[in-house]
């Protein structure tokens, strides 16, 4: 079996913005196996649509706070969400603007 490894650099590497919600915007860090490594920049009150989660969501919060479900994470927080997890609009707020 040949195996790849692939080096990349998130400073050089464009932000995009991302097909799943306004305001927001993606760095595509690396795939394999059908599964995406991205860093996410969501603008002050960007928020995500309701969704079911198909795939595990890992989220780590490196500046600002995030509002997911009702629970604040501030930075050095993380949290993840198995496959079928929901996470609801009216809860799941971005905003780096936060002190």
């Amino acid at each position: 079996m040949f195996s790849t490894f692939l080096l990349r650099n998130k400073n050089v590497l464009p932000w995009v913005p991302s097909t799943f919600a306004d305001g927001v915007e993606v760095k595509n860090l690396g795939k394999a196996n059908g599964r995406a490594f991205q860093l996410v920049r969501f603008q002050a009150g960007a928020s995500n649509p309701s969704h079911i989660h198909n795939y595990c969501e890992f989220i780590y919060v490196l500046e600002g706070e995030v509002f997911q479900n009702g629970r604040r994470l501030t930075v050095g927080s993380s949290t993840d969400a198995s496959a079928g997890t929901i996470d609801e609009t009216a809860e799941l707020r971005f905003d780096l603007n936060q002190n």
